[in-house]
């Protein structure tokens, strides 16, 4: 059931991507709470959000995520740190993508029925999931990649 949900969100995720990525790279360069993504493009912030929304859709729907889950966010916080974006400001910029991604699927009104409505709650309460654990390790691996350098 939450499958079918899933896949429709996913659906207004693929057809849409470069457009909510955009609303993203918009916001983001502008956030006081993200101060080092005004030194990127506008295109350079989209083509960002649209390899993470691509490679969320992946693990979304990994029968076993975590495997694919650590390797990808362990390469999203290397890049980050290597581009020399301040840890809280990675974290704070993975949060609005989750956001604009929501925010996006609301407009399209694909909650339209209580089941509908019920689906999305499981779907949100995984992407939740998904999006807390992608913190956890993106927090960890900052932390190891600066005690290497130090």
């Amino acid at each position: 059931m939450m499958r079918v949900f899933a896949d429709r969100l996913f659906d207004v995720l693929v057809q849409h991507k470069r457009d909510i990525a955009a609303s993203w790279a918009t916001d983001v360069r502008k956030n006081p709470k993200t101060p080092s993504f005004k030194e990127y493009t506008q295109d350079q912030c989209i083509n960002y959000a649209v390899d993470f929304y691509e490679n969320f859709i992946k693990v979304f729907f990994e029968s076993k995520p975590y495997p694919e889950q650590e390797a990808y966010f362990s390469k999203y916080a290397e890049r980050r740190f290597k581009e020399g974006i301040p840890l809280h400001e990675a974290i704070h910029a993975l949060i609005m993508m989750r956001r604009h991604l929501w925010l996006f699927a609301d407009m399209q009104v694909i909650f339209t029925s209580p089941l509908d409505q019920y689906q999305a709650v499981e779907t949100i309460t995984r992407t939740i999931r998904l999006f807390d654990h992608a913190i956890y390790i993106i927090i960890r691996r900052y932390k190891e990649l600066e005690k290497e350098a130090r």
